[in-house]
């Protein structure tokens, strides 16, 4: 049941997304109403009634520093999933997240981290070039790789950024646009289709909300 229920969950982001950005625009005519504003929270419910937050993690970045949830104490961070020789969709949400990135970076309280979902292609030296090419301070937007399965389950049971099924192993990929907000008590507060310059748009502008609460 409660497998079920995670995925149906992940099935209902894309309605949220597409709710969400209606109700973006009607907020962008209202400018009055952005001091109302609330976020949403977003994941199912946990057996103990508190709700869906990250998991623990550790992962190494593009300077072969361990990563883990330590380093995004009292942050917001923008989370997604790519690999670096991905010719399709990550470089345009590569792209989309430097956009972010750039705008976001001298604020102290927002980071950024990137999971590579090729982690036995992507050494530290490939996310280091890889981040260079994006102009990715490294103290403030991480390009991580780790155990596959340990990334997989992150995407999955705490990101829920993928609806596919799978454990990590050799012939189980992910790849999904998704961009995910998380909040400083590690809730996730948006979801936001990484291809679409619009929608990353939408995310700026609930990150500005954000940093208001």
């Amino acid at each position: 049941m409660i497998i079920f229920r995670s995925v149906f969950f992940r099935f209902l982001i894309v309605g949220f997304i597409a709710l969400g950005f209606m109700y973006w625009g009607y907020r962008i005519s209202n400018p009055s109403l952005e001091d109302k504003i609330i976020l949403p929270v977003f994941g199912p419910e946990g057996e103990d009634g508190k709700g869906h937050f990250i998991s623990d993690f550790s992962f190494t970045d593009q300077s072969g520093k361990q990563v883990s949830q330590d380093d995004f104490k009292d942050k917001i961070y923008i989370a997604d999933f790519f690999f670096a020789k991905c010719e399709g969709i990550c470089p345009i949400m590569s792209t989309q997240m430097q956009r972010v990135h750039d705008r976001f970076s001298s604020n102290d309280r927002v980071r950024f981290l990137s999971h590579t979902v090729k982690p036995e292609e992507d050494s530290v030296p490939v996310l280091a070039e890889y981040a260079k090419t994006h102009g990715a301070n490294p103290s403030v937007w991480h390009f991580v790789t780790g155990d596959k399965k340990e990334l997989y389950k992150m995407a999955r049971e705490s990101y829920l950024v993928t609806v596919s099924e799978g454990n990590g192993g050799p012939e189980d990929f992910v790849h999904t646009q998704f961009f995910a907000m998380v909040d400083p008590q590690r809730r996730i507060r948006g979801y936001y289709d990484g291809t679409d310059s619009l929608e990353v748009n939408k995310l700026i502008y609930d990150l500005e909300i954000l940093l208001k609460e």
